[in-house]
């Protein structure tokens, strides 16, 4: 797949969209290291009625470390569930998938819980913010499920609000502010414990095109920046070309 609008890539880096040449990065070598993220076998389906519809059928894919890739897919092809999947949200009906080396498949209900309130960040369509929480309570939230006192808390927070341009909002509630602000809180809190991986679920689904374009420009910026692992699920192939990979999800298939 050609994407024209992003700029020729210098030998072994990539320049994306939205990223100077200080952020840009080389691509993940996958030789040189094992890989972060793999999953092998995986299905999973679900019974509507009387048929059963299949959502992922015998899925692999292996994603390098520090690597931005995107699962490209219509509506209702299982990109969500695939992102539940990886997280530990639902249960796989068959296979294995291992979290820098740590294999999900083997951890019951808690430790899954446990496991991923510590290491995943996630972004999502409707960005999914606590409406009775100011802009800062939201973003400290993670860290105060993980323990973290609020001053502390407030202090891991704060630049990240600076760096999304809203440290001027923190006092503020979801509902004064745009789509857009409100997906940058969003992003500040998925960032803010320090997670292994973030899971974005079509993060400018809600949002009008030119905002959308601020928002992955600055998701990618951010996400680089910190050196984290990035899986977005997208069925838009122009936010897909921000990242370094795309897969398809097709049939059932990751293609």
């Amino acid at each position: 797949m050609t994407l024209s609008h992003n700029p020729p890539a210098t030998a072994g880096s990539t320049q994306l969209p939205g990223n100077d040449a200080e952020t840009a990065r080389p691509l993940p070598q996958s030789a040189a290291k094992p890989a972060f993220l793999r999953f092998e076998n995986l299905s999973k389906s679900y019974q509507e009625g009387d048929r059963t519809r299949v959502v992922l059928q015998n899925a692999h894919a292996e994603f390098g470390h520090g690597e931005f890739v995107a699962i490209l897919g219509r509506s209702g092809s299982g990109k969500s569930t695939l992102l539940n999947l990886i997280s530990g949200i639902d249960r796989i009906d068959a296979g294995r998938i291992w979290l820098d080396d740590q294999d999900l498949t083997a951890l019951d209900d808690r430790q899954r819980t446990l496991f991923r309130r510590r290491n995943i960040g996630f972004i999502f369509q409707f960005f999914n913010l606590i409406p009775t929480l100011t802009v800062l309570e939201n973003v400290t939230l993670p860290l105060e499920l993980n323990g973290v006192k609020q001053r502390e808390a407030r202090g891991r927070a704060e630049p990240l609000l600076d760096a999304v341009g809203l440290l001027d909002r923190t006092a503020t509630f979801p509902d004064r502010l745009s789509g857009g602000e409100q997906q940058r809180v969003a992003i500040a809190r998925a960032l803010v414990h320090d997670p292994l991986l973030v899971l974005a679920d079509e993060p400018t689904g809600n949002l009008d095109e030119e905002t959308g374009q601020q928002i992955l420009a600055l998701l990618d910026r951010l996400t680089r920046q910190a050196g984290k692992n990035l899986i977005m699920v997208t069925h838009s192939v122009e936010a897909a070309s921000y990242a370094d990979r795309i897969l398809q999800l097709k049939d059932g298939n990751l293609v």
